[in-house]
């Protein structure tokens, strides 16, 4: 027979995974709007309404920029009224911007105002994701303790990237089945039963300490803002140009580079919950940038296939944890109360680093060709595994000194 003593953390695991899970769903939900039409709308504005290329880029672009400049409010929101409230709210713009899809549907024989439809949802579920993503990990937060903050930011990254990962490809297969009218239908459906099952489920209260100002905040944890921003590099130069890398080689299979590359994301994070409580999240970041740097230099430097897949498998696997790692730190440089405007001002260095690396990485590539961007991406994650020894080594000197 088991022992019962060694079967009680296992269930003690599950249970807190459960009770996160509860409220991280709320996040899978509106990044699945994200990533339903993530691959639909950049042909549909081209090819279907016949605008250039550049509007296409910038529908998509959009809520990018609108996540970005919206995240630190969705904080301060958070910290105020509570994230439930927040995270309600956030969904009702994952809603409104399913709307907008309708209505640029129905006017598709209008193409100027079915652009500016579409270009208005994109924006409005910016602003709702930043509010539903940076609440429900508040609400995760409150649901189990800042005991257990990375563990809930690990989570909620897996929630996120599963999302991605599964829209994407179901969005192109509802666009071939519907059209773009039946795919803002599914969207307004699962945004309508994300408010419907969020409502009933307990609230935990907004910190009535008082609030410190976005310089005080930003002042506190920008340093590991920049770090996260480095080693986002990695995850951007992956993402965009992995396919276009294979091209420029003359060989097949980069979008199982990508799969290998988000796979290995996923899987890194249920394997290792554990991994930031136990070693530290500072620590953690050292190896996940070690390992990251490893990756994009076989890419970079990749003469087969298979060496480039590989590269890109350590790259996924050493970012995983990069974003709960360094984030666990940051938020504890700031009171309670004020935990969720620094995890969103945090956020917004991924967010700023991913809306500048594909025009950054695409310069370099005109001037020097597609490998260097790797090269030049494994020198600046090199950098933020400087910087992240530097910073560890600076918070270690006032407790060795008392």
């Amino acid at each position: 027979m088991s022992d019962p003593r060694a079967q009680q953390p296992a269930q003690s695991a599950l249970r807190l995974n459960l009770r996160i899970l509860s409220v991280i769903i709320f996040n899978f939900a509106s990044f699945l709007t994200i990533g339903l039409p993530l691959a639909v709308l950049p042909g549909y504005v081209h090819d279907v309404m016949g605008f250039s290329a550049f509007w296409a880029g910038l529908v998509i672009s959009l809520q990018y920029f609108a996540t970005l400049l919206s995240r630190p409010h969705a904080g301060r929101y958070a910290d105020r009224w509570g994230p439930k409230k927040v995270v309600v709210l956030g969904l009702c713009g994952c809603f409104l911007s399913g709307l907008c899809y309708l209505l640029a549907a129905l006017f598709s024989s209008m193409p100027l105002v079915s652009l500016i439809l579409l270009c208005a949802g994109r924006l409005i579920l910016g602003v709702g994701q930043s509010l539903a993503g940076t609440g429900a990990s508040l609400w995760g937060v409150g649901v189990v303790g800042s005991l257990h903050i990375g563990r809930v930011i690990s989570w909620n990254g897996v929630m996120s990237y599963g999302a991605m990962a599964i829209g994407a490809p179901l969005g192109v297969v509802i666009y071939q089945y519907g059209g773009l009218l039946l795919l803002a239908l599914i969207i307004l459906a699962i945004a309508l039963l994300a408010i419907v099952s969020a409502l009933p489920r307990p609230a935990v209260a907004g910190n009535k300490g008082k609030l410190l100002p976005f310089r005080a905040v930003l002042g506190k944890i920008w340093g590991y803002g920049v770090i996260l921003a480095l080693g986002s590099v990695g995850f951007g130069v992956i993402a965009t140009f992995i396919t276009l890398f294979y091209q420029f080689k003359g060989w097949d299979g980069g979008a199982y580079a990508l799969a290998l590359f988000s796979g290995a994301f996923v899987l890194t994070r249920l394997l290792f919950p554990n991994a930031i409580n136990r070693h530290g999240g500072m620590i953690v970041a050292v190896i996940c940038f070690g390992v990251e740097t490893v990756g994009l230099l076989m890419v970079g430097g990749a003469f087969t296939p298979w060496m480039a897949k590989l590269g890109a498998l350590l790259t996924g696997t050493g970012f995983s944890l990069v974003f709960p790692a360094i984030g666990v730190v940051a938020v504890k440089q700031v009171p309670p109360q004020n935990q969720g405007s620094a995890l969103a001002t945090y956020t917004a260095f991924m967010d700023l680093s991913l809306g500048l690396t594909g025009p950054l990485a695409g310069l370099v590539i005109s001037f020097a060709g597609v490998p260097q961007v790797y090269l030049l991406s494994a020198a600046l994650v090199t950098a933020a595994l400087l910087l992240t020894i530097r910073l560890k080594r600076r918070t270690q000197l006032p407790a060795a000194a008392e």
